[in-house]
């Protein structure tokens, strides 16, 4: 049997839970969960935007609110209780797999990234366990193109993914399996 090389000690004495940038990490998840979080409640309670119906910003950009009971692109929608708490329970559980990613980051553009996931994603959780779908408001469409209605968590987390796939190539073709 062979001595390990260093980089599997490395990667052994990684923290689990808590890491380098996990400070870092939770201050940015934890400010888009409240610019969604209060984004929604202004436009669902404050405005009333259900009362309000479409109200347009730009030609190519709407707030119309819209229930999503799936998740993104309406996929798997779920009417029944059972479904949604299915996917509030997965929506935990990935949840914590990315913090635990995050806290063994070693770099700060992945734990950002990561970052902003978790804050995407907690932000459309709460959306699920407080009213069983999540609050969609934005519109964005061109023509007869028309995009999906998405809200600022959903932003969060294409711009966190954006940054984990760039982070993974900026490199080279190998550096996402060191």
């Amino acid at each position: 049997m062979s001595e390990p090389d260093r980089t599997d000690v490395e990667r052994s004495n990684r923290p689990l839970l808590w890491g380098r940038f996990s400070l870092l990490v939770f201050l940015i998840a934890f400010a888009g969960v409240l610019l969604d979080q209060a984004s929604k409640l202004w436009l669902v309670y404050g405005y009333d935007l259900g009362a309000a119906g479409r109200v347009q910003l730009l030609p190519v950009l709407d707030l119309v609110l819209v229930w999503n009971r799936g998740i993104s692109y309406g996929l798997f929608q779920q009417e029944s209780d059972l479904g949604r708490w299915l996917l509030a329970g997965f929506t935990i559980l990935v949840t914590v797999g990315l913090w635990i990613w995050s806290a063994r980051s070693t770099g700060r553009l992945s734990a950002v990234a990561l970052a902003l996931v978790i804050g995407g994603a907690i932000g459309n959780g709460i959306d699920r366990l407080a009213y069983g779908a999540v609050v969609d408001f934005v519109h964005f469409h061109v023509g007869t193109f028309s995009w999906y209605v998405f809200n600022l968590a959903d932003v969060w987390i294409v711009a966190g993914v954006a940054g984990l796939l760039y982070d993974s190539f900026k490199n080279g073709p190998n550096s996402a399996a060191k």
